[in-house]
């Protein structure tokens, strides 16, 4: 090969490497989901309000005292790449595209329940367009407080371009070319494609959202390269995709052994007081007190700059905790030393009364800071809530409840210091300060389990 071709192939390769999703296209055929002149293969079900074509382009306008109204298609997708483009009039509502999903017929009083893996349009100061939404069922899977830079790319008012790759088990989403959202999730493997009119206030009434340039893909379909520094969601349990092995993510616990984990008393895993198995490490129910039956548990291994992901299940009224940071140089009475997640039940424990201002209450910095109170974020008592913990470089350090923002704050500053003076740590020496630490699991006597330990080290 002489040296011109040499450099024609390798333009050739970078021109592709840097095209976006929408120019890289897949080897498969498009199929147009809407002719442009009538609404033949799609049907509406939920609420009132209506949905009709004008100028080549799908139009729902919004109606007051109605629930969530859809627009589906009249067949079922199971693998699929689907292409659309929507504008959202104004700023207060917001709008979604349903996959692979269904229909109680006997809810909204008979006209019919969507339920289903929503992608979101979301113009509002939230800003979370792209992210994914779990209908009438999970509620939020990805808020894109877990990608805070896809924030910036939905345009308000303007028409955005979704690209949505569902293949296999694992649902991916672009806006205008930027990757907002990736998750893994079993449930499933087929179901109707959606538009949404979102329910709303009596003074958006007639308000307008568009859709149009629906295309789909459903053979020979080949996966967009996703970057690898955008957080995977994925709900399989104790389980790595391939997307998160490549990007470093490792299991702390595989589901059947504890080998990571030891006592904080000693090099063994405690042989009472913990339970593993069903896929879980469990506290087992003692006298409620901090320490008194199993003991604590810590990683093995240290960590300094990581992300920590993990889920929980409470039992009425049960306390615990996962501390980071925890380098036992403290001597204790009870648990060990250490910057706490608080895992909590804040309806029944008195301890979310305890401290000031709410700050021992779920996914609170412990004693220090007071977690977002948004009731959307907490699942119920006996459910699994996702749980993460980002340490960064900087000495940030964010806290997660299933994916919306809890906590933020950064090790080592006056805020923070001034904080530890107020707090019942005021007496320990560099409270937190420590440049790395082991990962904790906490026996505060009560019920809880813990699965889907995942981290990644940044440095």
């Amino acid at each position: 090969m002489n040296a011109i071709s040499k450099f024609l192939v390798a333009a050739t390769i970078g021109f592709v490497a840097c095209q976006s999703p929408t120019e890289a296209q897949n080897g498969g055929k498009w199929t147009d989901l809407f002719d442009g002149k009538t609404l033949e293969g799609w049907k509406s079900v939920g609420g009132d309000a209506p949905y009709t074509v004008e100028d080549g382009v799908i139009v729902g306008t919004m109606t007051k005292g109605t629930p969530n109204s859809f627009l589906i298609t009249e067949k079922e997708y199971g693998d699929f790449i689907l292409e659309v483009d929507i504008k959202l009039e104004g700023t207060e509502t917001n709008s979604g595209i349903q996959t692979r999903s269904h229909i109680d017929p006997e809810g909204n009083n008979g006209k019919g329940r969507v339920y289903g893996r929503q992608v979101e349009v979301d113009p509002t100061p939230r800003a979370w367009a792209g992210g994914i939404y779990d209908e009438a069922r999970r509620m939020w899977l990805y808020p894109l407080d877990l990608n805070e830079k896809a924030k910036t790319a939905y345009k308000v008012n303007e028409y955005n371009h979704y690209r949505i790759e569902a293949i296999g088990d694992e649902l991916r989403v672009w806006v205008n070319d930027t990757p907002t959202a990736y998750v893994i999730d079993t449930l499933d493997k087929s179901g109707f494609i959606g538009l949404q009119v979102h329910s709303i206030k009596d003074h958006l009434d007639g308000q307008k959202v568009y859709f149009k340039n629906i295309r789909i893909q459903t053979e020979n379909l080949e996966p967009t390269a996703f970057p690898e520094d955008v957080f995977v969601v994925n709900l399989k349990p104790n389980n790595l995709s391939d997307a998160e092995k490549k990007s470093g993510v490792e299991l702390l616990f595989d589901g059947n052994t504890a080998d990571q984990w030891r006592s904080v008393r000693g090099d063994a895993f405690p042989e009472k007081g913990w339970k593993v198995g069903n896929g879980e490490i469990t506290v087992l129910k003692s006298d409620g007190g901090e320490s008194t039956n199993g003991g604590d548990i810590i990683t093995r291994d240290q960590y300094a700059v990581f992300d920590l992901s993990f889920e929980f299940k409470l039992t009425p009224g049960a306390n615990s905790g996962v501390k980071y940071f925890v380098t036992l140089k403290e001597q204790t009475k009870g648990s060990a030393i250490g910057l706490e997640y608080q895992v909590l039940d804040d309806k029944l424990h008195p301890d979310a009364k305890m401290g000031r201002d709410g700050n021992r209450t779920l996914a609170s910095l412990y004693d220090l800071i007071t977690s977002n109170k948004d009731a959307r974020a907490r699942r119920p008592i006996g459910q699994w809530n996702r749980g993460r913990v980002l340490v960064s470089e900087d000495g940030t350090v964010t806290h997660y409840l299933n994916g919306a923002k809890m906590v933020e704050y950064k090790r080592g500053s006056q805020e923070y210091l001034d904080l530890v003076a107020k707090s019942k740590y005021k007496d320990w020496d560099n409270f937190g300060g420590a440049p790395q630490g082991h990962i904790l699991l906490q026996d505060h006597g009560d019920n809880v389990s813990f699965r889907n330990i995942k981290v990644k080290k940044t440095k």
